[in-house]
């Protein structure tokens, strides 16, 4: 499918996108409309972000603006620059199913997307606004309005127990984490043959979609065939990811479509709905309540930390003794660091930004590669700075909203009472009443899966 795309009648071959490209998916000569090669393309959106070609009502007329508008299928609300690079979007589509009283829509958002979202409304860079995010979301109608966190506090409960199931049954290591779509797809066109090191977990937008066909489903008695499924992520990818082949274990696609935190933006200002003048509300429960080590997957590392507050002490019995696990922070290219859990040392490593994935995979086979665990984020310090994410249109800005945006999630975490995925209240019960337990027979079905592209997928 199509997910990014560039308009050859607006790009002036600046090249900006080029050079960010992480998989040398954008082609073309200087000065010239440049072109995406969607057989190489990982979809992570950073060309749109940096993208600097646009067409303006005020610079290149209404009738200009208008038609490039109407090609893309965007509201007519939409009166901002459009650049040449952008992902094809959907809003429309959600519109129709929001109108439809015989659909049942269920929603869910990223925490990434809550660090960001208030910046298009004129708040400040990395403004948090998870409450606001609830209320306007459920303003716009949806029947339900869930967190894509509980699904990453579920994420650690069954990646934590593959790892730790690797680890001490000398499995495939070391595990690289599977949350990154952009990641999990460069894995597959440039090492096919070490995607055995890939966790089997989904991601978390991938089990919320799942979970939202089948759990949610029985509790709120609405037959799978009325429901209808909306993420809202900080990723481009994510559209790619949904559509996968493999995604559909409810028995039918788990994710019917992605919006970009962007592309809601433009949702909420076609309804009208003054974003900072909402009150705060909470998300519906169950799939609403969450962990801070969920809060934290949208930066780069938290995936890692959280892992780890949870791993610890599902291995040692034991509480742990510092919840905030700073060695695996940072924004650097690649890191490492050992952790000390009981008499156990887990090697780990993060990579932030994918084009500082090659020297790491390269190690990876030649077998020197001495680690247990490995997070992959494709964009530059993780989810808060996808694809999908509010438009920085000052390069100066750019290394201001990473830190704002990173700031705000750790300070989410600090302020949340539950800090580690396997306290949920709500997961514990999620798996007392329904999947049994980590890696058992239900949760293999629906929350993990075998990346196999066209081919039949295998468990």
């Amino acid at each position: 499918m199509t997910v990014i795309a560039i308009d050859q009648n607006i790009c002036t071959g600046c090249q900006e996108c080029t050079r960010i490209c992480p998989n040398l998916a954008i082609e073309g000569l200087p000065h010239q409309a440049q072109k995406v090669n969607e057989e190489k393309c990982v979809m992570c959106g950073q060309c749109v972000q940096k993208c600097k070609s646009y067409v303006s009502v005020a610079e290149h007329g209404l009738a200009a603006y208008q038609e490039v508008r109407k090609a893309r299928d965007l509201p007519d609300t939409v009166v901002e620059p459009l650049f040449a690079a952008y992902n094809v979007s959907h809003i429309q589509e959600v519109k129709r199913a929001l109108a439809d009283p015989n659909v049942y829509t269920m929603v869910q958002s990223a925490p990434a997307v809550r660090a960001a979202i208030a910046e298009d409304f004129g708040a400040p860079l990395g403004e948090l606004a998870a409450g606001r995010l609830a209320a306007g979301l459920r303003k716009l109608g949806f029947d339900r309005v869930f967190d894509t966190n509980f699904a990453a506090d579920v994420t650690i409960m069954e990646e934590g127990s593959e790892l730790i199931h690797r680890v001490t049954n000398k499995g495939v290591l070391p595990m690289f984490t599977s949350c990154c779509p952009a990641w999990v797809r460069y894995l597959e066109l440039n090492y096919p043959q070490l995607r055995k090191h890939l966790s089997t977990c989904k991601s978390p937008q991938q089990m919320e979609g799942a979970l939202f066909k089948t759990y949610e489903a029985k509790l709120d008695k609405v037959p799978i065939e009325k429901i209808y499924s909306v993420s809202i992520m900080p990723c481009t990818a994510k559209q790619f990811e949904s559509s996968r082949p493999e995604m559909v274990d409810s028995g039918k696609r788990d994710v019917d479509v992605v919006l970009t935190t962007r592309e809601l933006v433009w949702l909420l200002k076609d309804a009208g709905i003054d974003f900072l003048s909402l009150k705060d509300e909470k998300f519906d429960l169950p799939m609403g309540d969450y962990s801070g080590a969920a809060e934290i997957f949208g930066v780069t590392g938290g995936v890692m930390e959280a892992a780890l507050r949870t791993g610890y002490e599902l291995i040692t019995g034991k509480t742990i003794p510092a919840v905030d696990i700073t060695a695996v922070r940072g924004i650097d290219g690649f890191r490492t660091a050992d952790i000390q859990v009981g008499d156990l040392t887990i090697k780990v490593g993060v990579v932030t930004g994918l084009k500082n994935v090659k020297p790491v995979m390269e190690l990876l086979a030649e077998g020197k590669l001495d680690l247990h665990f490995v997070e992959v984020m494709t964009c530059p310090v993780g989810c808060v700075t996808g694809g999908g994410q509010p438009k920085l249109l000052v390069e100066t800005d750019f290394e201001d909203a990473y830190k704002a945006r990173i700031s705000a999630t750790y300070f989410h975490d600090k302020e949340l009472p539950i800090r580690k995925s396997h306290e949920n209240p709500s997961v514990v019960a999620l798996y007392k009443d329904y999947l049994e337990k980590p890696l058992g027979h239900l949760s293999h079905k629906l929350l993990h899966t075998t990346y196999c592209g066209d081919k039949k997928k295998a468990h």
